[in-house]
């Protein structure tokens, strides 16, 4: 009998890391479905994870709850999902260095260490897939973004640097691309917005009323094309079972029509149709 495989996935508190848990799961795969925070990785323990606390900003959770893994595993990890991450909305006017240094913490810094600390175990076992999840914004960006977009887009260049230096290694290094996805990173978004940006007095006030703040704080439905987070889950699934994964899969309409605008159009028609948001 095969031995099952391991994956762990970060950010599974809801979104597309829960979905990612439960459907590598039901695929199964030994799923380590870590958070950030320890009520949420008791949540998942009583729905049958194991489930280790994993902050990226906090460089200690990081080794420990490898650590963890390992222990559980006998040393052994076939895929790791790096998947959690956060917004801080805003102009970047408006947006102090230290909101965008955390930002980086948590959404590229702390992705690298622990992928750093996963490879070692990847190339002594002879294989491992890496999936870092990306986001249309690391194709084109949105305004009162800047933070995530340039997380996102450092992400990419990261993720493909490391892809082509491991191309004589047997990990294979893969980029996930989605748009619109019914996740909570809207509403994740507003104790980090309300911390940082000083909107009041900032002179995008009235700009902030009429754009920002509506799609901040009112329940408008989903966007247009929006999908379930189960359209991610497809994706991993097929990203780490299939014999020759892609570099990149894109999850999402938005996601293809932007990668073909941003290669056809001329710089000052794609910020055009960038800027209306």
């Amino acid at each position: 009998m095969a031995q099952q495989k391991s994956i762990l996935i970060t950010g599974c508190s809801s979104g597309i890391g829960l979905d990612a848990a439960r459907g590598l799961r039901d695929h199964g795969w030994r799923v380590f479905a870590s958070c950030r925070a320890a009520e949420d990785c008791a949540r998942l323990r009583a729905e049958g994870f194991e489930s280790p606390k994993l902050d990226y900003a906090e460089a200690g959770s990081i080794s420990q709850a490898l650590d963890e893994v390992l222990a559980a595993t006998g040393g052994t990890l076939d895929a790791l999902f790096n998947n959690g991450a956060y917004a801080t909305p805003g102009a970047v006017e408006d947006l102090p260095t230290d909101a965008l240094r955390a930002n980086f913490e948590a959404n590229v810094f702390g992705w690298h260490d622990l992928t750093r600390q996963v490879i070692p175990v990847m190339r002594a076992q002879g294989h491992g897939r890496i999936l870092n999840c990306s986001s249309v914004l690391g194709i084109v960006v949105a305004p009162w973004r800047g933070a995530y977009n340039a997380t996102k887009h450092a992400l990419e260049g990261l993720t493909d640097t490391l892809r082509i230096e491991m191309r004589d290694t047997p990990i294979h290094v893969i980029t996930l691309q989605p748009g619109p996805i019914g996740t909570r990173i809207r509403q994740n978004a507003i104790p980090h917005f309300e911390r940082w940006i000083d909107w009041r007095n900032s002179p995008r006030a009235e700009a902030y009323e009429k754009r920002l703040m509506k799609r901040l704080y009112e329940d408008r439905g989903p966007d247009p094309f929006e999908l379930p987070a189960s359209a991610v889950t497809a994706k991993v699934i097929r990203a780490l079972e299939t014999p020759n994964p892609r570099p990149h899969y894109k999850v999402t309409t938005p996601t293809y029509l932007m990668e073909t605008l941003r290669r056809t159009l001329p710089r000052r028609t794609l910020d055009w149709i960038l800027a209306k948001g």
